[in-house]
């Protein structure tokens, strides 16, 4: 069961690095040895001794963090950063540090800045790697400009540097990959730079690339860092896939050990492009750790070029990817109707809106407050990713306990819920106990009556109708929700499904996992909502109770 006032969605938040430095780190050590040994080959720095910015320096104290056991706390790492934060030569950086700094615990030293001591990797096999080699041209660019030919950390280490593979004994190699998955499986990498992700898609190889190198590494323990831009929904991205897959994570809906450290900036999602000031401090916000080499201005002025493409620009520098070509609503549009801090009170009006499946699709439970429309979640069970999620069925008695708790703790005034696959409950077990306290049913006029059962198969148009209305209200900004994290990823990914009664919602594709039904709830409880204030019971109700004064629509 979920909160009614949730917590921002792990999909809504602006910045996802975690706050502060971790406690056990070698990332002092890390920090430590790029300040030492490299020197900074371009910008307004070049040829003074490199330093790491800010959150550069947040970033590798964290991806070095372990536990009290000594295990790394992040197995897999995201830099996912606007266009031009240099996120080519941090990768850069990092992948000399793993070749030549000493970077594997050796033992806890409370001494030590970051507790930890640490020593070189044995035979580093470090990867830079992608599916074609221009992608890898930035990062390894830069590798060569940190540790040119005569530079002080080639001599100090070593190295043998070439145009796309390094060399340090014994037995030491930093390279270049951009074969297929087939050839690149077996090599025993100590660490792999996953270079513009966003590029990894299905007709290149991408994700097949991706799974074979994490099989790589899951046999040493050794790990991956992604970097990429926001990503073109809808492609099926590496890029795209490890996002929902750090989403599912912060939602609680995984059952690994280990964890994925994900680093984010995000333009607000409720930002217009042609507010210059706004688009400037935006911009400045986004590139703040940046401002030594970028300049707003320029960034400003791209946005700005009759030229360039607003969903472009959206991707490239506000670092959000831009909505799917068929999506139902844009993801910043749902943002901004959030509203995390509104509470619904125990004894509060509401309607109910249920849709439940036993196994392939979820089940959710959604509310909306009568006197103002706040959409709130109030439970959502669905399929744990992946191979966990083999054989999952819901908890039905589960279900039904979150169910008969709502009607204990608001004033139900109405309820609706589909009827497939719960045709015992909604036709029986919950108008045996609920129906009297209901003052509008959901079928109250034909041949059968019924206080809750509504099936959507029978009311396409009713349903298309609330759709179109939902979907009206979140861009005129009239609705408010609860920003719960399911609700919020259920709602973006629904996609249009145009029919002779309009638009309404469907999933990408009728296996897909990412489901809708939360999505769906919402919408049937605007609905619902909007048949208790038109009907006849309400009025009358509010004539008697609130002294002729009754609710309006909001």
């Amino acid at each position: 069961m979920t909160s009614t006032v949730a917590a921002l969605a792990p999909a809504d938040r602006l910045d996802t690095l975690p706050p502060g430095l971790p406690e056990l780190t070698l990332g002092y050590e890390a920090a430590a040895w790029a300040h030492r040994w490299l020197v900074q080959p371009n910008g307004p720095r070049a040829g003074k001794p490199f330093r790491l910015t800010d959150r550069q320096f947040r970033f590798i104290c964290w991806w070095y963090a372990v536990d009290e056991r000594g295990r790394w706390l992040f197995h897999h790492g995201v830099r996912r950063l606007a266009k031009g934060s240099g996120k080519s030569p941090a990768a850069a950086v990092l992948a000399l540090i793993e070749f030549c700094a000493p970077v594997r615990l050796v033992d806890f030293d409370a001494k030590a800045l970051g507790g930890c001591r640490g020593r070189v990797v044995d035979l580093p096999l470090v990867q830079i790697a992608a599916t074609a080699e221009s992608q890898t041209a930035n990062t390894m660019r830069m590798v060569r400009a940190f540790a040119s030919k005569r530079s002080r950390v080639v001599a100090e280490y070593e190295l043998d540097p070439g145009k796309t593979k390094y060399y340090k004994l014994p037995e030491g190699t930093l390279e270049v990959i951009t074969s297929s998955g087939v050839a690149a499986e077996g090599a025993e990498a100590s660490f792999i730079v996953a270079d513009e992700t966003e590029h990894w898609k299905p007709a290149n190889g991408g994700p097949f690339l991706a799974s074979t190198l994490a099989d790589n590494l899951a046999k040493s323990g050794s790990r991956m860092l992604e970097t990429s831009n926001a990503w073109v929904p809808g492609q099926e991205s590496v890029a795209e896939a490890t996002w929902d897959a750090w989403v599912a994570q912060e939602e609680g809906r995984v059952r690994a050990q280990t964890r994925m450290l994900y680093d984010a900036v995000i333009a607000p999602p409720d930002l217009d492009m042609a507010d210059r000031p706004a688009l400037f401090a935006a911009i400045e916000q986004l590139y703040i750790d940046c401002l030594g080499w970028i300049d707003p201005h320029a960034i400003v002025n791209r946005i700005h070029d009759p030229r360039s493409n607003p969903s472009d620009s959206r991707r490239k520098y506000l670092n959000r990817p831009t909505a799917a070509d068929d999506a139902w609503l844009a993801p910043w549009l749902w943002e901004a109707c959030s509203a995390p801090d509104v509470d619904v009170a125990e004894g509060d009006e509401v309607v109910l809106f249920f849709d439940g499946s036993k196994s392939q699709d979820s089940t959710a439970l959604v509310g909306c407050r009568m006197s103002d429309g706040h959409l709130f979640l109030i439970g959502a069970w669905e399929r744990p990713p992946g191979p966990t999620g083999s054989g999952w069925q819901v908890s039905v008695d589960e279900v039904d306990a979150v169910v008969d708790w709502a009607f204990e703790r608001y004033e139900v005034v109405a309820c609706y819920a589909d009827v497939r696959e719960w045709e015992s409950f909604v036709h029986t077990a919950w108008p045996d106990r609920y129906a009297e306290q209901l003052l509008v049913w959901a079928q109250k006029t034909g041949k059968s009556t019924a206080a809750i059962a509504w099936d959507m198969r029978a009311h396409v148009l009713d349903f298309t109708r609330a759709a179109e209305t939902l979907h009206t209200e979140v861009v005129e900004r009239q609705v408010t929700h609860d920003g719960s994290a399911v609700l919020s990823r259920h709602v973006t990914n629904c996609r249009q499904r145009h029919s002779r009664w309009g638009i309404s919602v469907g999933k990408e594709s009728p296996g897909s996992p990412k489901k809708i039904d939360a999505a769906v709830c919402a919408i049937g409880a605007r609905m619902v909502r909007r048949h208790v204030l038109a009907s006849p019971e309400w009025a009358e109700r509010g004539k008697r109770s609130r002294g002729g004064r009754v609710v309006g629509w909001g």
